[in-house]
């Protein structure tokens, strides 16, 4: 108890706790309270004094001890056990060279683990069980670089859809071709013609195929430019420069990489659509690459509706020129037959001055198309207008027949039957790309000359302008195809070899 000047403080023993009570000291309360305290210090009704309900209760809370103590020791464990997975995962994915590859996926722990050592087994027997992934190193998005981290060396030439350079990588040193995009008659935007060369390049990786290695950008939106390798020829100036034809077999290796880079075209599901010796590109290792994909595009099986005015001029099939929108890869093959042809003679096969000339001067060299040679011709737009003569002379044995022996004299047997299929009238009639590559012809003598073997020449890109070729360009997207009339075809009507018909006059030719 405690005195002080008016209160009075009395302590009381409630349970296990201590109460301060403050009572005035002339309360008339005090007595009671002095009495109440003296009979809860002898025994308070809170308080249990037995023996056992205390051991019960002290033992209690050992036992909740015991599971705190339980819980906190297992959840040790767990953490122990996801450190030392975590080690484990960095070890397993080290690369070689020391990067290190992304975390594999966290396995959740079982509740139920009583160790690390059991939690460490079941993650590697579950690693074991699960099959590795391969990971290719790839190139990572970003902006394309400007042109002017390259030095342009020469003008080589204009085409259909670009403007060819060479130039310098300035990083690099390394001498490329610097193709830039013809963007100023495209009020819609892009060209789609421009987007299908960048597609197909992409995808079209082959040793046989121009590598396209980046896009670049100039100071404005339509200076859009092709960075691909350079080589030193073209196919078609390295023919006007030469004062011989090539050899059988140079003949044989230069079909078998034109052949074999288009049979993997096919095989993605591509048409180049504009085969000519000036879209082949050679260098000085005997390696000749497939260029200029303005006109490819993907087709499907059946072949969808397509526009006809495709391929350049001289090397265009005819069904093309009889005005066919549905084909597939034989117009290819058809320009490949042209192609063999160039190569035979020095000179383009096939040399029409407009579509009327071209169609004739192929029925000049094939024979005119029949029901056995060409079934259902008859069917297309612009053969209903073609009045074949009604007496021709007999056409040799087979389908197709075969080309005339005396415009190719120095052609072996086999290569004569393998150009008279590629030129063949009929598209049904010629042969894949795969069924070329097979052919006899390749494997009689001469056999084809080794790459390392080939001459070399020397070149016009390399160290001046190149001088334009009188070769017809090949048609601009969107042109509308011309109505033609192939009436005069034999009969020597204008159109035809015998003049071309102007607005108001008739020009003779001859």
């Amino acid at each position: 108890m405690s005195v002080g000047t008016g209160t009075k403080t009395v302590r009381t023993r409630i349970g296990e706790g201590t109460r301060h009570l403050l009572i005035p000291r002339h309360s008339p309360i005090l007595p009671l309270t002095s009495d109440l305290h003296a009979k809860m210090s002898s025994k308070s009704r809170w308080a249990d004094e037995d023996p056992e309900t205390e051991a019960i209760i002290a033992q209690q809370k050992r036992e909740k001890e015991q599971k705190r103590r339980a819980k906190a020791e297992k959840q040790r464990q767990l953490e122990e056990a996801k450190a030392q997975q975590a080690r484990q995962d960095a070890n397993n994915t080290q690369a070689p060279n020391g990067d290190s590859g992304p975390p594999t996926k966290r396995r959740r722990l079982s509740n139920d683990a009583t160790s690390s050592d059991a939690a460490v087994a079941k993650i590697d027997a579950e690693e074991k069980a699960q099959p590795s992934l391969l990971r290719f190193p790839m190139g990572e998005w970003g902006p394309c670089r400007h042109v002017d981290n390259f030095e342009r060396l020469n003008h080589i030439e204009e085409g259909s859809y670009g403007w060819v350079s060479r130039a310098k990588d300035i990083s690099t040193g390394e001498v490329v071709a610097l193709k830039k995009l013809k963007l100023e008659n495209s009020p819609d935007g892009f060209p789609v013609t421009g987007l299908r060369e960048i597609q197909t390049l992409m995808e079209a990786r082959h040793q046989n195929v121009v590598y396209l290695r980046e896009v670049v950008m100039g100071n404005k939106m339509d200076d859009v430019y092709l960075v691909m390798d350079f080589h030193e020829h073209d196919l078609k100036a390295l023919l006007d420069e030469m004062r011989e034809p090539f050899l059988p077999s140079e003949i044989k290796t230069v079909l078998l990489q034109v052949v074999g880079g288009l049979e993997f075209l096919h095989s993605q599901w591509i048409m180049h659509r504009d085969l000519k010796t000036s879209n082949l590109l050679m260098n000085n290792r005997g390696e000749l690459k497939i260029a200029d994909f303005g006109m490819a595009r993907y087709y499907g099986d059946p072949p969808p509706k397509l526009t006809q005015l495709v391929v350049t001029l001289w090397y265009r099939s005819p069904e093309l020129l009889l005005g066919a929108d549905k084909y597939g890869t034989e117009i290819d093959m058809w320009s490949i037959g042209c192609i063999f042809g160039e190569l035979l003679t020095k000179e383009p096969l096939l040399q029409g001055k407009n579509e009327v000339d071209q169609v004739s001067k192929i029925f000049a060299l094939t024979g005119p198309p029949n029901s056995q040679t060409w079934p259902g011709f008859r069917s297309l737009p612009n053969a209903k207008s073609l009045r074949l003569p009604s007496s021709s002379a007999p056409t040799s044995a087979g389908n197709p027949p075969l080309l005339p022996r005396s415009q190719f004299p120095y052609l072996t047997n086999a290569g004569l039957g393998l150009l008279s299929e590629l030129l063949a009238l009929n598209p049904a009639s010629r042969p894949t790309a795969r069924q070329c590559l097979e052919h006899p012809y390749f494997r009689e003598d001469p056999r084809p000359k080794p790459r390392e073997m080939f001459p070399t020449f020397p070149s016009k890109a390399g160290m001046e302008k190149r001088r334009r070729h009188h070769t017809p360009e090949a048609p601009k997207r969107g042109q509308e195809a011309p109505e033609l009339d192939f009436a005069g075809v034999f009969g020597g009507a204008p159109g035809g070899d015998a003049g071309e018909a102007g607005a108001g006059f008739t020009l003779r030719l001859g």
